[in-house]
């Protein structure tokens, strides 16, 4: 700090506010409020206030810190009363509205504008009047959101690098928040693409909705001139959200480097500021839920950078992250997906094949908008941001905790309270839920399900568990407390009562709580689409803000950890759910006359399954409401049991695995089929195995055909053995999340991502990826790690699949699973895992690798398969029969090419011509591996039909 000795401190106040942590009889103490000029600055400072100084002659001395750790975001917000994408008013004759100025002209009572955002104004901050989002201030701003895609020309076998493959072609589009559908206008030379309108380079773009691309073709001076124009588009069209599919890693970098590159050094500046760059630096984000990724970060001053794919991998759990694979599972639209080798191709083609690249680009950049809208992405985030306080940014770069920090400075600045700083050390743990033990079965009668509302957060208001409500070791003596002033929770820990001092973190639930009611109240009487998606986001925002905050608590690596808060309320929830199950069988018994006793046969955390004993939906439905009424009487408000459905039949398989149909809204149709922890919903298996388990619980559990769920499971290991199961629902995918070296052992997907980074470094996966992979037959005892393969590279080499290690390692568990309940333990393995159907099996010839390399290939007869001396097709024997035969393989040949024109045209179909080859290589779509099979079936067939030589 000696190099900034001037302006280093712009105040230090003394002021008496009350340490957050642990309750200290409402005695208030001396601080020193200390405003640094920079936020540069705290660190030092606080470093230099905890190592200690000495001053004059008085001996060193050390300080501790308070709320020394926070973001200088945050800090401003929390002081200023503004949230996250709310409305600000500037009050009359407080603010000063900037103009623009000619270059050179100075006035310094009247600045010139330093951004390129449409009105700049000057306003002191405590002028600042923040509206909460409540009434007229709900609505949402009509934001402009700009969505692109770029296109690269690559070279054969090298994934395109900035430093050499130009960017062909940029689509943009734009639209405004709220509107259903943007317009587009290709700029490239090439054929009309329907819905989309023309539009020359230099003309000014509209700022609605408008697309564009952007082609590198030109040389020198040219080439930079056009590298120019989108950065000009970019900063005319001005958006306030800048989205697409993976711009934060590729998209916008590439395009950056690329200028750099090229020495455009004004295209750099795609920000709202004027004079700051936008740079590209690498970060890092580690958290439970998501694991470890590498990203990329680009600063655009003034825009937010909403990468649909970061969104998605936050917030959703998918098989594939592919822009296709996820069209298809939220729109149900498949995209065409074109190897990066072939784009160059495309581009220096004619018209036609420049408007099928055009039409490419131009879905990549759509895609993303449906998504958004879909799935109102933009909505439920500001809403979150308007909850929790948060900039909107924050949301998608930063973990949970930084949500209930802010709501916690907030609501303790209101009260007078101040956050310490704690060191972030791994503490100890402490026990969880309680989950009573399954009565596991296949239960033919009405199972009633009985569930705590918001548990954790109604355990934290019913006992006021706070960290101002904390009592330490031996202070309530200190303090004179009485034993009815505090309470002892089931782990020992002391809190006082709310008659004493009411807790901060049990005010926060009960705002979040309260407010959530509010907007579904709202959300009930409004009619208006939009103000209903609004207002759907907001409850879902406050209900997970409100769920949070015990997490926020339990994580001992975090702001403000507090062990005797997180391992209270989960002792609570034991002892609930236990109290509950003493109640519900104590009371609804035929002694008090009820029809049968009941039993509680599983419990898990926040809820128990309860056998009532009833014949009929409706009559456990009726139990189930009056039970949670009676149980909910003898708990401490807000804590409320509720009835929440009602399973029949219902099949409970373990721990956290169970599947029956759900009734909830009508006692006389279900309303879905409802699994957990089965292989249904579960990542880590193929498809294969969550469709088969799918119908044979569909048979079981809707059908009411378990003898029919065992024969089709049969026919599919048949099937599977005998090699005519699809590849594409044998392809499993695990993700990519460390280095090969970070791994303790040996894996599957990480061995193959390093094989296929040897064969082709650009294409490879990489980390964050999700790796697909076969595993493929191999000399006996070979671990399974070295077993796996790209499924392209198997169908293209006829590579043998590990049927047994399919059935043995995915099908057989599963299946054992949900039968042995049925047909019991014994009896489910030896008739679905051996008989008839496991007997015969069918191995294909491998082209690569192995004994094939020295294996010298003879043709055998099509009829009796005798190996022949020439490359005819029958033998001697079977010459009389040719005929027959050649009939035979030619009605084969027909049927293969038949299905061979189906896939084709399904392909075309998708693409959306059907007067153009088919190009798409998409590893997410099913009809690409069975047109990839089929078509290398329909050659070797081809190859077979022409040894007769007729």
């Amino acid at each position: 700090m000696r190099s900034n000795k001037e302006n280093i401190s712009v105040t230090v106040l003394a002021v008496d506010i009350t340490r957050m942590y642990g309750f200290h009889g409402n005695h208030p103490l001396d601080f020193l409020r200390i405003t640094m000029a920079t936020p540069r600055l705290i660190a030092p400072a606080k470093r230099l206030l905890e190592q200690g100084f000495k001053f004059g002659t008085f001996p060193i001395q050390s300080y501790s810190s308070f709320e020394a750790n926070i973001d200088f975001e945050i800090r401003f917000m929390v002081d200023s009363d503004v949230v996250g994408c709310c409305w600000i008013e500037l009050p009359a004759r407080k603010y000063r509205v900037r103009e623009e100025r000619n270059t050179g002209e100075i006035d310094p009572h009247h600045p010139t504008k330093a951004s390129l955002c449409q009105y700049e104004v000057d306003v002191g901050w405590t002028d600042l009047i923040s509206h909460p989002a409540e009434g007229e201030w709900q609505r949402i701003a009509p934001l402009r959101v700009l969505s692109f895609d770029i296109e690269c020309a690559g070279r054969k076998g090298v994934f395109p690098e900035a430093g050499v493959d130009p960017v062909i072609q940029i689509a943009s589009m734009v639209q405004r928040q709220g509107r259903k559908s943007p317009s587009s206008a290709p700029s490239s030379p090439c054929s009309p693409v329907p819905a989309s309108w023309a539009h020359s380079c230099s003309a000014s773009p509209r700022r609605d909705s408008y697309c564009r691309y952007w082609e590198e073709r030109a040389a020198g001076d040219e080439l930079k001139e056009r590298g120019m124009k989108w950065a000009e588009f970019v900063r005319t069209v001005d958006p306030d959200i800048i989205t697409g599919y993976n711009i934060q890693n590729f998209d916008l970098p590439y395009l950056l480097n690329r200028a750099a590159t090229l020495k455009v050094n004004m295209f750099p500046y795609l920000g709202r500021v004027r004079g700051i760059k936008s740079v590209i630096r690498d970060s890092s984000f580690q958290s439970k839920q998501m694991g470890r990724r590498e990203n990329k970060a680009v600063n655009m001053e003034g825009r937010v950078q909403f990468d649909l794919l970061q969104v998605l991998l936050r917030d959703y759990k998918l098989r594939s992250y592919t822009l296709n694979a996820v069209s298809f599972h939220f729109l149900q639209e498949q995209k065409e997906d074109v190897q990066h080798s072939i784009i160059t191709d495309l581009q220096n083609g004619n018209e036609q094949t420049r408007r099928r690249l055009a039409v490419y680009c131009l879905k990549d950049a759509y895609l993303p908008l449906r998504l958004l809208q879909k799935l109102m992405c933009v909505i439920n985030y500001m809403e979150m941001a308007r909850v929790t306080g948060v900039p909107l940014t924050y949301l998608l770069s930063r973990g949970q905790q930084i949500k209930v920090v802010s709501q916690l400075l907030r609501q303790a600045m209101k009260q007078g309270l101040v956050m310490p700083v704690v060191k972030t050390e791994g503490g100890e743990d402490y026990t969880g839920a309680t989950v009573i033990e399954p009565e596991k079965g296949y239960y033919s009668m009405p199972i009633t399900t009985l569930d705590f509302s918001s548990l954790y957060p109604s355990i934290m208001m019913a006992h006021n568990l706070c960290y101002t409500t904390l009592l330490q070791k031996g202070a309530a003596e200190k303090l004179g407390l009485s034993p009815e002033d505090f309470i002892r929770t089931p782990t020992g820990d002391y809190f006082v009562k709310s008659s004493v001092r009411k807790g901060l973190l049990p005010e926060i639930l009960e705002n979040l709580l309260s407010a959530r009611k509010r907007a579904k109240a709202e959300l009930k009487k409004e009619t208006d689409p939009f103000k209903k998606q609004v207002l759907d986001g907001r409850q879902l925002a406050l209900k997970i803000s409100a769920n949070s905050v015990y997490g926020f608590t339990g994580a001992q690596v975090g702001k403000l950890p507090c062990l005797e808060i997180s391992q209270s309320v989960t002792g609570f929830g034991r002892q609930m759910i236990e109290q509950t199950k003493q109640l519900v069988e104590s009371r609804y018994t035929i002694e008090n006359g009820y029809q049968a006793n009941s039993k509680v046969i599983y419990g898990d955390t926040d809820s128990v399954m309860v056998k009532v004993g009833v014949s009929t939906v409706k009559e456990a439905m009726d139990l189930g409401k009056e039970a949670a009424e009676w149980v909910s009487s003898h708990f401490v408000q807000p804590i409320k049991l509720e009835f929440e459905k009602v399973y029949y039949p219902y099949l409970l398989i373990n721990k956290k695995r169970y599947a029956g149909l759900y009734f909830s809204s009508s006692p006389d149709t279900h309303d879905k089929m409802d699994c957990k922890g089965i292989e249904t919903v579960r990542r880590d298996n193929c498809p294969l195995v969550a469709n088969l388990i799918n119908t044979c619980l569909q048979k079981i559990l809707i059908d009411r055909d378990p003898q029919g769920a065992v024969e089709h499971a049969k026919e599919v290991i048949s099937d599977l053995l005998c090699n005519r199961i699809d590849i594409s629902q044998l392809v499993i995918t695990k993700e990519l999340t460390r280095s090969a070296q970070e791994y303790a052992g040996k894996q599957a997907h990480v061995e193959l991502a390093e094989r296929m980074r040897k064969r082709d470094a650009g294409s490879a996966p990489n980390l964050g990826d999700r790796v697909p992979y076969v595993i493929i037959k191999a000399a006996k005892g070979v671990a399974a790690y070295m077993k796996s393969e790209d499924p392209i590279y198997v169908l293209e080499n006829n590579i043998p699949i590990d049927t047994q290690y399919y059935l043995e390692q995915q099908l057989s568990k599963p299946l054992l699973r949900i039968f042995e309940p049925i047909l019991g333990e014994s009896k489910a393995e030896s008739v679905l895992l051996k008989g008839d159907h496991t007997r015969c099996k069918t191995v294909l010839t491998s082209r690569v690798g192995g004994l094939m390399a020295f294996a010298q290939k003879r043709s055998t007869c099509i009829g009796c398969k005798a190996v022949l001396k020439t490359d005819t097709a029958v033998c001697d024997f079977c010459k009389k029969r040719e005929s027959e035969l050649y009939q035979k393989e030619i009605s084969h040949l027909s049927s293969l090419e038949e299905r061979f024109s189906r896939l084709w045209t399904q392909c075309q179909r998708c693409q959306g011509s059907l007067h153009e080859d088919v190009l798409c290589t998409s590893r997410d779509c099913p009809i690409f591996y069975m047109r990839k099979k089929v078509q290398k079936d329909l050659d070797d067939q081809e190859k077979l039909v022409s040894r007769f030589g007729w």
